[in-house]
């Protein structure tokens, strides 16, 4: 069973992610969407908020599943039996910060694979730091946000 990790701490998750998601089933047998905590950042949304929006996207694809986790991703794609990262790029400057990434998770679990797919060009611009801001300044981040998922 090809078994793929998506992590990530999605504060929100946008378009541009349930592009990747959506695209991927057709690459893996199931999908975990990691939502994870990154120390260094500050969040719009709580952990259990956060799950539950991707939870109400993905409700009727039972390959792909929703969990929390701590720590690093190598750990948690062991945990849940993961060969492969799955990671979206939406431009180089993105290519160069994920490249560094998975070189690293490379060294620390060579079982382990990193796979980028490129966003889709309508995606490409969506930026959770943006939507937080645009949250943070009472705008209406739903074209930006997966159909249906609920914020409030």
């Amino acid at each position: 069973m090809r078994i793929a990790v998506f992590p990530g701490s999605f504060d929100p998750f946008t378009r541009g992610h349930e592009s990747v998601v959506r695209r991927a089933c057709g690459l893996f047998d199931r999908i975990v969407i990691g939502v994870g905590t990154n120390t260094t950042k500050k969040y719009y949304f709580d952990l259990d908020k956060r799950k539950s929006m991707i939870e109400q996207v993905f409700k009727e694809l039972e390959q792909v599943q929703v969990q929390s986790f701590d720590g690093l991703t190598v750990d948690f794609c062991r945990e849940v039996g993961a060969q492969f990262i799955l990671r979206g790029l939406r431009d180089g400057k993105d290519f160069f910060y994920e490249n560094s990434i998975a070189v690293m998770n490379q060294n620390m679990a060579p079982e382990v694979e990193t796979v980028f797919l490129l966003t889709s060009p309508t995606t490409a611009g969506i930026s959770s730091t943006i939507l937080r801001e645009i949250l943070r300044n009472n705008g209406d981040i739903r074209p930006f946000i997966p159909e249906g998922m609920k914020i409030d």
